[in-house]
């Protein structure tokens, strides 16, 4: 028997704390008792070392099944650096590493092997464990065993089997999101009712939540991202087109941004979060393949750009903020048509998968447009009475923190009590609204309850009214929600009490989202912050070409090759202060940023402060296109002098496209050797010539250089040796 003495000298030797968190110790000497265990601790209370430290102290290798390759990696690397052996099988590895780390266990040299759910089904896999020693089973990310969980995975559902073929091993189920109707599908499912359940508050205090309108999005994004500038943050998307887009947006707009999805080589998805974890990147825009077990203690703030499938996820995504116990801001934008969107992503998969999602959506939907303090909410989704009163003095949630309209609820919370009562506490929300309301549809009256005494008694308010007071008497714990049954619901105790003596009750009048989706097109609302044409800064403009001339004076060049007119205009619209930000101007790259950008931030920083511009106002809407995806192949083919002709038939080009990418990148400040080129097509004598004309000539212009090379020489070939001017003088 491990004496608590032991394990607490272990858990200092190794990972160097003092003492262990919250229920963790108990939960450690359970499982070390051979008893099988069920942990439901919400994400950052550390539910890693209720597994990794039974592992150190125990015979033989723990397996830990575990659904995210990301994760298993991260924990490896983790569990490595502190001395413990630990291995992973997944996907990602080759035969020999497989081999290898199959040997190692056998052996008995693995405390830890991690195993995704997909491996540990292959009969190959099965064999193998049966003849290692395995200390116990460790399930991690519970939840996707549960069809109501927000992440089912139907493989969890054989893990049970495939452990009973391993002997009679103890198991220990963990997860940070299990509302009381998935924590009893997960027990059945694992055959461990039996198990000592150790449930944690799920109450982050340090988090606050916020529900916005999803209107000006990308505005309020700039806005919220220069007001928490340099803090480690993640934004979910749904999409991975969405995720692309976003990240694009934030660099252009001068940010530190990097995007995350399943759709990327494994290479970049590695490095991408490797960035994030060492500080590398601020902010990663991902979809929800992100974040899973991630042990990166300072994000400071996680934003939702699109609704989610459900609180649970939505609660576990909005974990991964402050778990070092500092600040965490947690912002979601909400559109109902996000909620229509998701539906219809549904509408193909099979009918109770597709039933189950949809009451998950109107969760989602719920949370999104109450007013009810967002914490008591969520905390009550998993069965967690939470007094709000604590969340309005010290306003960590937009409902607590801003004035909601309210009204007394006593008659109308009355009336729902008897509903439920009068229908035999067997029906749902929607069912209890028609009745009240008085609808005459088929299904109140195939029950006959057109006949009760309720039916009709709330006709004079809408869905909508009736909607919202049943939730909110669900809130107040009138009424609770049967876990056998789902969305039927039952009198409380406290229920039945109000109705033998009603009492005044507060209730809240819904926030109103309806405006919401008026505007469509984001790229029409913010369009009107780059003005195009004239509607540049004007003095800032002169400023800068007296700035361009001055610069151009020192290095002997023409002004033109510095920085061309175009971009000018766009510094004068944009107001780029950092090195970033101007080599998002068109035009500009960061080489032409090296060589002549300090100067002209020094300016634009200067004249932003003097002139008091509010550069919040200044957002960017544009990607960086295909144009950043076809630069490498071009560089990559006049690196090996293929010609031209070449390049532009191998992409199907004509070669006036090609010209425009070369121009493109040139332009913007990258060098590139068409000597190869030039030298079969223009003699030696005419290629100086044109460099004469180029390095004396006012402008760039190319109609000007034809009416002075009118006989000699064809566009095409003015603009090649345009671009191999401005790449000797200026790149």
């Amino acid at each position: 028997m491990i004496k608590v003495e032991e394990l607490r000298s272990k858990l200092k030797t190794v990972f160097g704390y003092d003492s262990f968190r919250g229920t963790q110790e108990k939960i450690i000497l359970n499982l070390l008792a051979g008893k099988n265990t069920f942990v439901i601790m919400p994400t950052g209370a550390g539910k890693s070392m209720c597994y990794q430290m039974p592992a150190i102290m125990s015979e033989g290798t723990a397996i830990v099944i575990s659904p995210l390759i990301a994760l298993m990696k991260n924990q490896v690397d983790q569990m490595n650096a502190v001395g413990v052996k630990a291995g992973f099988l997944n996907s990602t590895l080759t035969k020999t590493e497989i081999k290898r780390i199959k040997k190692n266990t056998l052996n008995g040299e693995l405390k830890l092997l991690y195993i995704a759910p997909e491996s540990l089904t292959k009969p190959e896999n099965i064999d193998f464990l049966s003849q290692a020693e395995v200390s116990f089973a460790a399930i991690d990310e519970a939840h996707c065993i549960s069809e109501w969980g927000h992440d089912f995975r139907p493989e969890y559902r054989r893990i049970k089997s495939i452990i009973g073929e391993l002997g009679n091993i103890p198991i220990i189920a963990l997860t940070a999101t299990a509302t009381p109707k998935v924590q009893l599908d997960i027990q059945r499912n694992l055959q461990m009712e039996e198990a000592d359940v150790f449930k944690s508050s799920f109450n982050r205090e340090n988090l606050y939540y916020e529900v916005r309108p999803k209107k000006g999005v990308k505005k309020q994004l700039i806005k919220f991202i220069r007001e928490n500038e340099g803090k480690s943050g993640i934004i979910y998307c749904l999409s991975r087109k969405k995720v692309e887009e976003i990240a694009s947006f934030l660099k252009v707009n001068g940010f530190n941004a990097a995007p995350y999805h399943a759709g990327f080589d494994s290479a970049v998805r590695i490095k991408n979060q490797d960035d994030f974890l060492n500080e590398e990147v601020d902010i990663i825009v991902a979809t929800i393949a992100f974040g899973m077990g991630i042990d990166k203690p300072d994000v400071r703030f996680v934003i939702h750009y699109d609704v989610p499938k459900s609180l649970e996820g939505y609660y576990q995504e909005t974990g991964r903020a402050g778990r070092d116990g500092l600040e965490g801001q947690c912002i979601m934008f909400y559109s109902y048509n996000d909620i229509l969107k998701l539906e219809k992503f549904n509408k193909d998969k099979p009918v109770t998968e597709k039933e189950n999602s949809k009451v998950l959506l109107a969760e989602m939907a719920s949370y999104s447009e109450s007013a009810v303090c967002r914490r008591k909410q969520l905390l009550h989704y998993f069965g967690e009475e939470y007094k709000d009163s604590h969340c309005r003095e010290s306003q960590m949630c937009d409902n607590c923190k801003y004035e909601r309209e309210k009204f007394e609820g006593k008659e109308d919370v009355k009336k729902t009590l008897e509903a439920v009562l009068q229908t035999k506490e067997r029906f749902g929300l929607n069912h209890l609204v028609s009745v009240i309301r008085g609808s005459q549809n088929q299904y109140v009256k195939s029950y006959e309850h057109d006949k009760l005494a309720i039916f009709g008694a709330g006709k004079d308010q809408d869905d909508a009214y009736w909607t919202t007071v049943i939730r909110q008497t669900l809130l107040n714990e009138y009424l609770y929600k049967d876990i056998e049954y789902v969305g039927v619901l039952k009198l409380s105790q406290k229920g039945k009490d109000f109705l033998k003596m009603p009492q005044s009750v507060t209730l809240y009048k819904d926030l109103d989202y309806s405006d919401v989706d008026e505007i469509e097109d984001e790229q029409n609302e913010l369009s009107t912050n780059i003005h195009k044409g004239d509607g540049y800064d004007k003095v800032l403009y002169e400023l800068l070409k007296a700035e361009r001339k001055k610069i151009a004076k020192v290095k002997a060049l023409p002004p033109y090759v510095i920085i061309q007119e175009p971009s000018l205009q766009e510094m004068a619209t944009t107001y780029p202060t950092t090195k970033e930000a101007l080599s998002n101007v068109n035009g500009i790259g960061m080489g032409k940023v090296q060589k002549f950008g300090a100067s002209f931030i020094k300016l634009i920083q200067k004249y932003v402060e003097e002139n008091d511009i509010d550069i919040e106002d200044v957002v960017v809407i544009k990607t960086a296109g295909s144009k950043s995806k076809n630069k490498i192949y071009i560089i990559q083919q006049i690196d090996r002098k293929i010609g031209l002709e070449e390049v532009a038939e191998q992409k199907g080009w004509t070669m006036e496209t090609l010209l425009e990418e070369i121009e493109h990148i040139v332009f913007a400040g990258t060098k590139l050797n068409l000597d190869y080129y030039l030298d079969e097509i223009l003699d030696e004598d005419l290629q100086e010539e044109i460099m004469d004309y180029f390095m004396n000539a006012e402008s760039d212009d190319i109609d000007l250089a034809m009416e002075e090379f009118e006989e000699d020489l064809g566009e095409e070939d003015l603009r090649l040796m345009r671009i191999k001017f401005i790449s000797e003088y200026a790149n």
